[in-house]
């Protein structure tokens, strides 16, 4: 399937198909004249599916023009199926109207399209490829005895989710908007806070089976181009039988597919989808999920939340450094504590060594084996209170979690100190504003656990230093990972490890965006001026 890509008057970019771009069928694809014929194709290949109604009627003056109409019971409008469309040709175009536009030369198909439908969106129908994309995505077919054409009419309309808070990315102060799984409401909310005739959206179809609908949203002039392109090439590269989640083309078109680090950040929260678009970014969305793709993604973007915007800096900056410090504990603390307690005793106090010492009296198991025993039950309880109802949910993993530390300290099978540090490091991980970046850090906790257990500070030194590595190689859509921390940009650093005044942030990401950089007034004229302060005084 070829797409173009037309700008309407809005600033709106598609990639509908034409008619006649989208439609070159064969002649065994291609529709026949005959109506009976078209309808026992369909219906064989359908399966008499008793949910797809066929409906053979009659227009014209004395109904002398055979017609059928074939729709898809519980994804189509039926009020506007019986007003709009049978009622319009059954009733109300029963004269001599349609005899008398096609006498003047007119084709019934375009008589129909041009003066009897009234409703929005119609296309043109050649094919039964066409045919089945459209009759199963909600759309009316309207078929024409004696015209191996027919029309397609949007009047699409199924049960559905609203929009409703998200339950994933809460916040205490913004907006409670979140996306839906309608792929038309998520580019609504997000057009709604971007009212800019270059926020254009370029729309795919992806899926042999699903005919999933995906949209490309960017600020034509803002994002980069070079950006725009890749993203459209490896989206047009996909072949793949179904998508059903956005999580599909996440693995499909990231980077670096083995490594523990998400490329892409994905989010349902559209304020957050608003300002990756002012900075630069691009958006996916997919039809049926909620949560929407953003490339290109860095690393310390997911230590940003949308509520550090909406705070003044200085709180915000403390959260976000706060946020850090939360990710080295749970990276690193128990690893730390099995390093020091098993190869480096003598870097501990001698009283709390001989406290930790008291305690692993009689302990079984070295440190090392102590934390994996906690851990993996902490990771079974954690993932037990998410499958669970959530009525039972959270009572489930805080109870199991406080018997089993309980028990398992006066069985004297695990220390009391190695219970204090598994349960710091698990109250740290859910610090975290994205879980995906969360997930790297639970696996690669345990690796650094085996590197202390092995070499001691050594290998986790050796560990840290490799993981540095592998975070400055990585590349999102040609951005690196880390940056602006590596390579260092300092026009970057006023909102990365902290947040600075707004009145100072006037340029957007120098990596990602490399056009229209300037996103408000100087800073020596946004920055308030306190001579108006003492003039008011004054006054």
């Amino acid at each position: 399937m070829r797409f173009f890509r037309k700008k309407n008057s809005d600033g709106l970019k598609s990639s509908t198909p034409l008619p006649s771009q989208k439609q070159n069928p064969d002649q065994k694809n291609a529709l026949k004249t005959d109506l009976q014929a078209n309808i026992k194709i369909l219906k064989d290949s359908l399966g008499e599916s008793s949910d797809i109604i066929f409906r053979e009627i009659r227009i014209g003056k004395e109904g002398t023009i055979k017609a059928g109409i074939i729709f898809t019971d519980g994804l189509t409008d039926t009020p506007s199926l019986q007003n709009f469309i049978l009622e319009t040709l059954m009733i109300d175009n029963k004269g001599n109207e349609l005899q008398k536009k096609m006498s003047a030369g007119k084709d019934l198909i375009n008589v129909l399209k041009d003066y009897a439908m009234t409703v929005g969106e119609i296309e043109d129908l050649t094919s039964f490829d066409v045919l089945y994309t459209g009759l199963l995505s909600g759309d009316t077919i309207i078929l024409i005895d004696g015209y191996a054409q027919g029309l397609i009419i949007s009047n699409k309309q199924w049960a559905e989710r609203g929009v409703t808070e998200p339950s994933a990315q809460t916040v205490v102060r913004g907006p409670r908007e979140g996306f839906s799984e309608n792929i038309r409401i998520n580019t609504a909310l997000v057009r709604r806070r971007l009212k800019d005739p270059n926020l254009w959206t370029e729309s795919k179809v992806i899926g042999r089976k699903t005919k999933t609908s995906i949209a490309m949203m960017y600020l034509n002039g803002v994002a980069n181009d070079k950006v725009v392109e890749e993203v459209r090439l490896r989206l047009d590269q996909i072949d793949i039988d179904g998508i059903l989640e956005s999580g599909y083309i996440e693995e499909l078109i990231e980077d670096s597919p083995y490594s523990p680090f998400p490329t892409i950040y994905n989010t349902e929260r559209p304020d957050i989808v608003a300002a990756a678009l002012l900075e630069g970014r691009v958006a996916i969305l997919v039809d049926g999920t909620p949560f929407v793709l953003i490339v290109p993604a860095l690393f310390v973007q997911f230590f940003q939340a949308s509520e550090d915007y909406y705070q003044r800096a200085d709180i915000a900056s403390f959260i976000r450094l706060l946020r850090f410090f939360a990710l080295s504990i749970a990276l690193f603390a128990p690893s730390l504590f099995i390093a020091i307690t098993t190869f480096h005793q003598a870097m501990l106090p001698p009283a709390l060594l001989m406290s930790l010492t008291a305690q692993r009296e009689g302990v079984p198991f070295p440190a090392f084996v102590e934390a994996m025993l906690m851990e993996l039950t902490f990771e079974l309880l954690r993932e037990a209170g998410v499958r669970m109802p959530r009525s039972i949910g959270s009572a489930m993993s805080i109870v199991g979690a406080f018997v089993v530390g309980t028990a398992a300290v006066e069985a004297g099978i695990i220390s009391a100190a190695m219970v204090i540090v598994v349960s710091l490091t698990a109250i740290a991980s859910f610090v975290s504003p994205t879980y995906d970046i969360a997930i790297a850090v639970r696996l690669l906790r345990f690796a650094f656990m085996i590197a202390a257990a092995s070499f001691g500070l050594f290998g986790i030194t050796v560990g840290f230093i490799a993981l540095i590595l592998h975070l400055c190689s990585l590349r999102s859509f040609g951005v690196p990972y880390m940056s602006p921390l590596a390579p260092f940009n300092m026009s970057n650093q006023k909102d990365t490890l902290i947040r600075l005044p707004r009145w100072k942030m006037f340029t957007r990401p120098r990596l990602i965006n490399q056009k229209d950089v300037v996103r408000q007034q100087s800073p020596a004229d946004a920055k308030p001026d306190p001579t108006n302060r003492n003039e008011l005084e004054g006054d």
